[in-house]
């Protein structure tokens, strides 16, 4: 890495955590560091992140005298979501409104200058909010709008606390005596409170909640690899990242860096235009998403995760509870006591009854950079477990029919061919002995449990045939063009895509 320049820069984005984070390349870019040797920067040809055509738009709007600047072309599903964001927008917030304010161009940003290193070794530290920012003509009164998809959660304490401090505190301009901060949702026009007072319940709400929370997150040094990778300057010297080329049997690193996973690879197949609106994050459409069958296959796989998870857990027992269900997923009857069925047969084949106690891991995110196409592989197994001192990787199906083994096994399941690679390859550690790759499909009338041994050669060639027929094609787009067909009516994107309407009379 470059010398540390002393400067600490933070956000609300340095509060973000899950699966899409990871906290050291958080903690680095705080601190401004820079790699020796940049990666090499290979833009996609499009648009990739969702809200920047909208916030351009505004800032065209408001800001005139601004030079118009050309950005990346947006994918059509792109430009009609950015068209609804910015009708949802005005609709929430009129143009010569009563409001009293009026648009801010010059980014408000908390500074601290400290007269010697502190123990980071830092001299000054700034924190920023990313929104749209508005001022009374007196400057009396501040307003920051902070822009989401749809209002799924409101900001946590911490968050609020940060925004309503660099929107007390932050300069240029003068200070103003009253702040306000809202969060709305672009999808339908939501508007939410965030918080509302003077600087000084500003500063006590960030001395509360948020001035811990920004320490910690610039201290952490926890590497976790995932969908963070595709982004990070740091992934050359991660340590955490396991490299694993030519796993994907592509070698062409002209492509711009990517993630790929075995959903998005099932996405691409359906529909390009699918798989991309799906990257970028733009609403789903809830009746499709969430559909009862689709709830009810969420709801089993996180009962068996938490029965699983238990340190120790004996082998599932047939007795399934009548509200098997998490609160969290609510199911119509008939679906509910389907599950029940469905979970009853696990018990017969549930892997604890093979594995090492205490081996089994609930749902990993396993991240592996192949090198020789820049992409960033992930994957999330159902359950990884040792049985003796080799690794079993299970999937979980389940049907709503009787169901029976087709030729189609890992044509239908990209997953399992990646399963299979990854074993083979050793990319996972432990003994060959007992390897194998394991889908247990429950169905009505009992379970199936295909075993599919990675080490059999001509499993391994129908493997790499199958990923290579998912990956290629996907490798090589840059415009993600729609596939019209009868996949439409299922898609849970195919509100933003102009050929799905005109598809529809047609399937």
């Amino acid at each position: 890495m470059k010398p540390f320049s002393g400067l600490i820069r933070v956000s609300m984005a340095t509060l973000a955590s899950g699966n899409y984070h990871c906290p050291a390349s958080t903690a680095m870019k705080a601190r401004l560091l820079e790699p020796v040797v940049p990666p090499p920067r290979k833009p996609d040809r499009l648009e990739d992140f969702a809200l920047g055509p909208f916030m351009a738009a505004l800032d065209q709007a408001d800001f005139p005298f601004l030079e118009v600047r050309r950005g990346r072309p947006m994918h059509d599903g792109l430009r009609a979501w950015t068209e609804h964001a910015l009708t949802m927008y005005r609709r929430a917030f009129p143009a010569g409104a009563e409001s009293g304010l009026e648009p801010v161009y010059a980014p408000w940003t908390r500074t601290v200058e400290l007269r010697d290193p502190d123990h980071r070794s830092a001299r000054r530290y700034e924190i920023t909010a990313w929104g749209r920012r508005l001022a009374s003509p007196d400057n009396r009164i501040r307003e920051l709008r902070l822009p989401v998809y749809r209002i799924s959660r409101l900001k946590n304490s911490a968050e609020r606390s940060v925004a309503a401090l660099v929107a007390a505190t932050g300069s240029p301009g003068p200070l103003p005596e009253h702040v306000r901060v809202l969060q709305f949702g672009l999808l339908d026009g939501q508007v939410e409170p965030l918080f509302s007072g003077s600087p000084q319940d500003a500063q006590m709400l960030f001395d509360e909640h948020g001035r811990s929370g920004l320490e910690k997150a610039v201290d952490n040094n926890d590497y976790r690899p995932g969908s963070a990778c595709v982004t990070c300057k740091y992934t050359a010297a991660c340590p955490a990242l396991p490299r694993a080329p030519g796993l994907l049997g592509i070698t062409d690193r002209t492509q711009p860096r990517r993630t790929w996973s075995p959903s998005n690879g099932r996405a691409y197949r359906a529909c390009p235009a699918r798989d991309h609106l799906r990257r970028l994050n733009l609403p789903k459409d809830h009746r499709i998403d969430h559909s009862a069958s689709a709830d009810r296959g969420r709801a089993i796989h996180h009962f068996l995760a938490d029965r699983h998870r238990v340190p120790a857990a004996p082998s599932c027992d047939p007795a399934v509870p009548e509200q098997w269900n998490a609160v969290d997923f609510v199911l119509p009857e008939n679906e509910r006591l389907l599950g029940a069925r469905l979970l009853r047969q696990h018990a017969a084949v549930c892997p604890l009854l093979h594995a090492r106690t205490g081996s089994a891991k609930v749902e990993p995110t396993l991240t592996f950079h192949d090198e020789n196409a820049d992409v960033f592989v992930i994957t999330t197994p159902d359950l990884l477990y040792l049985d003796g001192d080799s690794w079993v990787w299970r999937e979980v199906k389940t049907r709503s029919r009787d169901c029976r083994r087709t030729v189609d096994l890992l044509e239908d399941n990209p997953q399992l061919s990646l399963a299979i690679l990854l074993l083979a390859r050793g990319e996972l550690g432990g003994s060959r002995t007992r390897s194998r790759v394991e889908l247990e499909i429950l169905h009505p009338d009992g379970v199936d449990l295909e075993i599919l041994d990675p080490f059999t050669m001509s499993v391994q060639v129908t493997a790499r045939q199958v990923l290579e027929d998912h990956l290629r094609e996907w490798h090589a787009d840059r415009d993600y063009a729609p596939r019209p067909g009868i996949e439409c009516g299922r898609c849970e994107v195919a509100r933003w895509c102009s050929a799905a309407s005109t598809s529809g009379a047609e399937t």
